[in-house]
């Protein structure tokens, strides 16, 4: 892995309800597994090499779903943050929350609060749920934040004022894995992806494991990442030159 630079995974967690429809279990059962699969995953990346790990929990659109698998939602979320937070803070994983909070229930807000005050100090991993969050909107308000700025931003400000920390700045998306079997990005971290690798698999969520997120992670590791260049040379591992 890319131990000397340590790289920013975005999971897009796709497939929980489907599932646990062809189980014939209600959907919010798929929830239930998929969350199991997150603990696993989050305990795992600091030793693959993950310094930071986004996970797209809810979007803004998903408000659209049943209200009842919305309610179970917003009940999973709040007793995942209450009952992981020591384990964070032993193992110095330092949660924050993007998106609104607005609409969130507030005892939902407690819990985020909480957990986000009580793990600040955590260098392992920097844990990033992203929860009634849309990439659309929080462009739209960065730019519009932007305008109280004494000088038009550059690229690196402008991500600082679309980030939930500007004061703590988050790397772009090095690796963005979609289970589910869909293909899109569906309004997560636009800018922040502009030149992310991405991975689509064809398995649902709770099927996801620390086995297939190590397999992509070493297929990552050999895709040749040109940002823009082109290779000097008949090879990736000959130096580059930036054209244009």
């Amino acid at each position: 892995m890319r131990q000397s630079s340590r790289v920013h995974v975005a999971l897009i967690m796709d497939g929980n309800g489907r599932w646990a429809e062809r189980r014939g279990w209600e959907r919010i059962r798929g929830h239930q597994a998929g969350g199991q699969v997150v603990e696993r995953i989050v305990e795992a990346a600091p030793g693959l090499g993950i310094g930071v790990l986004t996970l797209y929990a809810f979007s803004s659109d998903n408000w659209s779903r049943p209200m009842p698998e919305v309610a179970g939602l917003m009940r999973l979320l709040r007793l995942h943050l209450r009952r992981e937070r020591s384990r964070a803070m032993a193992n110095g994983v330092a949660v924050e929350v993007i998106g609104r909070r607005d609409r969130l229930p507030q005892s939902l807000v407690r819990e985020i609060e909480r957990t986000e005050e009580a793990t600040r100090g955590g260098s392992s991993l920097r844990l990033r749920l992203a929860v009634d969050y849309s990439a659309r909107d929080a462009i739209v308000d960065a730019a519009l934040r932007s305008r109280e700025e004494p000088r038009a931003p550059d690229r690196e400000r402008f991500a600082a004022l679309l980030s939930s920390s500007p004061h703590v700045p988050v790397p772009p998306v090095d690796l963005l894995v979609r289970t589910g079997g869909e293909f899109r990005l569906s309004d997560f971290l636009l800018w922040e992806c502009a030149y992310a690798e991405l991975f689509f698999l064809p398995i649902m969520w709770p099927e996801f494991t620390v086995a297939e997120l190590r397999r992509v992670l070493a297929e990552f590791e050999h895709r040749d990442r040109r940002f823009g260049r082109v290779a000097v040379g008949p090879g990736p591992e000959h130096s580059e030159r930036r054209i244009g």
